[in-house]
């Protein structure tokens, strides 16, 4: 596909009308093995017409129309702000007509984790601080900076102690779907295997109410589930006071546990991109892609989200569906997100000004890009918002665009290891559950390599194939999940990250 260096442009499919810049080309430049001509600047990442294109024409690429051209295109000219996107809806005559059987490894990968009595595995060892409300937010984060720096020396088989706050929990309906989700959320995390023990702390009188998750989420107290509200205890001083009695002991319990051999099956890893460029799906996102399809190959489990981005995709993903009600699932949650777009901004759409910087034109385009971070397995199921996810293989997670929501709708689910891509650039990571970002360019990664912990921009310089990026990355993921600290553990990411998605009105 790439050829000998130096490698000037990229064509992903025979049937497309436009090639990738892998440089910035100059106005008379020539694209030799094309024959080319440029009649404008276009800069590295973006598309140059290498044919005449009429107006109200498709634009092809990865052999999908991402657009139609809303004027006359000229081979050589830049394809950019002279093209429209369209609308482009699924139907489910199409559902599971591309499913087939999954292949599985004779001798599935193992990694080094911790095992919890309800047989799930974690690959980091967390105690944590959840609040059910904004109000007991200041509390929970006092009695986690105690533990920070030296504090955590004598405790060296635990990650760290963290508070996960947010700015919800109260004036909210109280049956609605916000406060659901909330309750999901919480219980997702207080269940998730990366946490030893959690402390759920709330104000008292809040409509999130202690009393009520518990009840909701069939969460029950126990030596390593303990709750409390600041009004019961006290105030803030003693409830702070409390707080790191109870970590202490906490402590000391988790520092017993230590790392053991565990399947791949174990892992269940959740798929973003952010900051995306128009080199991220083929790249970044098909190196990921590749992981996927390994993790499920070795019975491991694999989260594609982001339902906005999905969209001019979604008939691809569609037909990869394991049976019609997990096709039907999925098209009631794209019609939701359609809907509601229509109504808000008259379109759906979900590429930024830095997508549309990094040369990505349309919804279309994203989302076939974002798609590759799939794979090419079968969707087994798909999901609402921070359900658990029980189901091996392939899946499918309906969160928004925006990351951190998203990443927290994962974990939630019980994601206990997260791969992130970007082609601009991303300073993000999550806790409990450790994040990779990948670059999809060598460029990127020169200029932020202390945020990316592996580049797939080698694919498209030539270094490396898709199929060998990926398998680099899957054994990254195995060795991170053992314990190897990413980029963004490094510099302490992940509680502000935090955001659960509260789609309700606030009173």
């Amino acid at each position: 596909m790439f050829g000998e260096p130096p490698v000037t442009h990229l064509r992903l499919h025979d049937a497309d009308n436009v090639v990738i810049a892998l440089k910035d080309f100059d106005t008379g430049e020539t694209i030799d093995t094309l024959g080319v001509i440029l009649q404008t600047p276009v800069p590295f990442g973006h598309k140059i017409a290498v044919q005449d294109i009429a107006e109200g024409q498709p634009i092809h690429r990865y052999g999908q129309v991402i657009a139609l051209a809303s004027e006359a295109i000229c081979a050589g000219e830049h394809v950019h702000n002279n093209i429209q996107a369209q609308d482009q809806g699924a139907n489910a005559d199409i559902i599971g007509i591309d499913a087939r059987k999954t292949e599985y490894v004779d001798t599935p990968a193992t990694f080094m984790g911790y095992k919890r009595a309800d047989g799930q595995v974690g690959t980091r060892n967390y105690i944590g601080i959840i609040t059910t409300v904004n109000c007991s937010a200041t509390a929970a984060r006092a009695i986690a900076d105690h533990y920070r720096g030296p504090a955590m020396d004598a405790y060296p088989n635990v990650d760290g102690v963290v508070a996960l706050t947010h700015n919800s929990g109260c004036a909210m309906p109280p049956a609605g779907d916000g406060i659901k989700m909330l309750r999901r959320v919480l219980a997702g995390y207080a269940r998730n295997p990366n946490f030893s023990s959690i402390i759920v702390l709330g104000l008292g009188c809040e409509q999130n109410s202690i009393d009520s998750l518990l009840e909701s989420e069939q969460l029950r107290e126990s030596s390593d589930l303990i709750v409390a509200t600041i009004q019961d205890t006290g105030g803030t001083r003693k409830t702070v006071d409390w707080g790191i009695a109870q970590v202490d002991a906490m402590l000391l319990r988790a520092n017993q546990c230590q790392r053991e051999p565990a399947p791949a099956s174990k892992l269940i890893l959740g798929t973003q991109c952010g900051g995306s460029d128009a080199l991220s799906g083929v790249s970044a996102n098909s190196a990921l892609g590749y992981a996927v399809d390994l993790l499920v190959a070795n019975g491991g489990t694999g989260i594609l989200s982001e339902t906005v981005e999905l969209h001019g995709a979604d008939h691809l993903l569609l037909r990869r569906c394991a049976n019609r009600e997990v096709g039907m699932k999925l098209m009631e949650q794209l019609d939701w997100w359609r809907q509601r777009m229509m109504k808000s901004v008259g379109q759906v759409i979900n590429v930024t000004p830095g997508n549309f910087a990094g040369g990505l034109s349309t919804a279309p385009e994203k989302s076939l890009g974002s798609f590759a971070k799939g794979g090419s397995t079968n969707l087994n199921a798909s999901y609402d918002y921070a359900m658990p996810v029980t189901e091996k293989g392939f899946v499918y997670m309906d969160t928004p665009a925006f990351d951190p929501s998203s990443v927290t709708g994962q974990i939630a689910g019980g994601a206990n290891i997260i791969c992130f891509t970007t082609g601009r650039g991303s300073a993000f990571g999550s806790v409990p559950s450790p994040c990779l970002k990948l670059s999809s360019n060598n460029e990127l990664y020169e200029r932020q390599s202390d945020d990316i912990d592996l580049n797939a921009g080698t694919i498209l310089s030539g270094q490396e194939s898709v199929r060998e990026c990926g398998e680099r990355l899957f054994q990254l993921i195995l060795d991170t999940a053992s314990g190897l600290v990413t980029k963004s553990e490094e510099f302490g990411y992940g509680q502000n990250e935090f955001t659960p998605w509260i789609p309700d009105p606030m009173l």
